[in-house]
C-alpha cells in the first residue's frame, strides 16, 4: 500500500461543505467528529500515515486534531 500524501507533505483540508457531506454520508470506521469541521480550508503537514484494514489511508496532521481520510485532503503546493 502506498499513501497519497507521505509524511511531511503539505496538505489542505477540503471545504466545510465537503466535510459536512462526508460527515453525513460516511458510515464506517474513523468517522469525522463535528469539531473537525472548524478546520476546513486549513493547511497542515502530514505527521503520520496509517491504513485501515481495508486499505483506506488515514492521516494525522501537525497541530490539527483528529484522524483525516484521504478524500478530506488535497495536495497544497505552498502555504
Amino acid at each position: 500500500m502506498e499513501e497519497e500524501f507521505p509524511e511531511g507533505t503539505l496538505v489542505k483540508i477540503v471545504s466545510r461543505s465537503e466535510l459536512e457531506k462526508f460527515l453525513k454520508e460516511w458510515k464506517f470506521h474513523n468517522p469525522l467528529k463535528a469539531e473537525q469541521l472548524d478546520f476546513a480550508d486549513k493547511t497542515a503537514i502530514v505527521e503520520k500515515v496509517g491504513f485501515y484494514f481495508g486499505g483506506d489511508e488515514l492521516y494525522d496532521l501537525e497541530g490539527i486534531p483528529g484522524t483525516w481520510h484521504e478524500c478530506c485532503l488535497r495536495l497544497q503546493s505552498s502555504k
